[in-house]
């Protein structure tokens, strides 16, 4: 569990505040699951229930009341955001060949790559019919973008696949349009639901931005450091599955020639041993990588922090400092 300075839980605030939206939330998640085929409810309960913390519901629901909305439609578009997380998160496991999600089986280990690249399909479909009879062209707009840009991000992770050349500007734009951009657009939905001003609406949406970047830098740090107990996956998933994330980047770009030859070799081989996992995580540690990765992710944070400067504060607004510095302090 994580704790602030005084002994709470980051969490504890905005948990109290959404208590009961959130029940009402995964209420939602049952009756927008409704299927004939049984197979849909199933594997789309499963994903639903293993363990997700609801961030971007949580953020959405938040920045809503932030902007004065309370009307019902909060609780369906919070829903539609953890759906449209649900289903990348069914095809990323296809993609990545994963057996693991959140330290339990992933779908696609129990039902198959068919079923869940389905299912998945499925829940994308059902979200895009949520919002048309939500009636928000705004809503519509930002989430379908957001949408697009996420697939646009996983291609773009796919081609960089094992390449070490990959520096710093260009993850970062696979980080913003493959995770962030989900995130930016659940907190700016928030904005256009309270139909706060144009500019009100584009700080929420980076303060979104900022935060998502952060969250994903810091799973990109837990990677290498976090037991798969706690962290839901196998320590150096990202390593064996070539992916190039911001620790080792920044290890590249300071270690010496042959140490990056030793990497490269790594990355291509068809299984990733103990040994080399252990030779890259020393690596990485003796050139400070994980420190680095997140020293960035605190400076975001706080670079999300700033964007509610002109917001009034209150109990809303801090729990919204407050869920920022969870993302930065989480272990899993």
């Amino acid at each position: 569990m994580l704790f602030t300075q005084d002994g709470r839980n980051f969490m504890e605030r905005a948990l109290a505040l959404l208590q009961d939206d959130l029940k009402l939330v995964e209420e939602q998640f049952k009756k927008d699951l409704a299927s004939d085929v049984v197979l849909i409810r199933k594997v789309g309960e499963y994903v639903l229930a293993s363990g997700g913390k609801r961030i971007r519901p949580m953020l959405l629901l938040l920045c809503a009341r932030l902007a004065g909305y309370q009307g019902d439609y909060r609780i369906g578009l919070a829903s539609v955001v953890e759906f449209i997380h649900t289903a990348t998160l069914l095809h990323d496991d296809v993609v990545d060949s994963a057996v693991l999600r959140r330290g339990s089986a992933s779908a696609n280990s129990v039902w198959g790559n068919e079923a869940s690249v389905l299912v998945g399909d499925f829940l994308f479909a059902k979200t895009f019919s949520i919002m048309v009879r939500g009636g928000s062209m705004e809503v519509l707009r930002a989430l379908s973008d957001a949408t697009t840009m996420m697939a646009e991000g996983e291609v773009l992770q796919l081609i960089s696949t094992c390449d070490l050349d990959m520096d710093e500007d260009r993850y970062m734009k696979v980080v913003r349009t493959k995770t962030a951009v989900l995130i930016a657009a659940a907190c700016e939905c928030g904005g256009i639901l309270g139909e706060v001003t144009e500019a009100q609406c584009q700080a929420l949406h980076e303060f979104g931005m900022d935060l998502g970047i952060a969250f994903q830098f810091m799973d990109d740090a837990l990677d290498y450091v976090a037991d798969e107990s706690e962290f839901g996956k196998a320590k150096g998933h990202d390593l064996e599955e070539g992916k190039m994330t911001l620790p080792l980047i920044h290890t590249l770009r300071q270690c010496t020639a042959e140490e990056r030859q030793k990497v490269a070799e790594i990355v291509e081989e068809e299984e990733l041993s103990d040994d080399n996992l252990n030779y890259v995580i020393d690596l990485i540690d003796r050139y400070q990588g994980i420190d680095y990765t997140r020293r960035r992710a605190q400076d975001l944070v706080e670079q999300a922090q700033g964007h509610l400067k002109d917001f009034p504060d209150g109990p809303v607004k801090a729990a919204l400092f407050e869920l920022a510095e969870y993302v930065v302090s989480r272990r899993k």
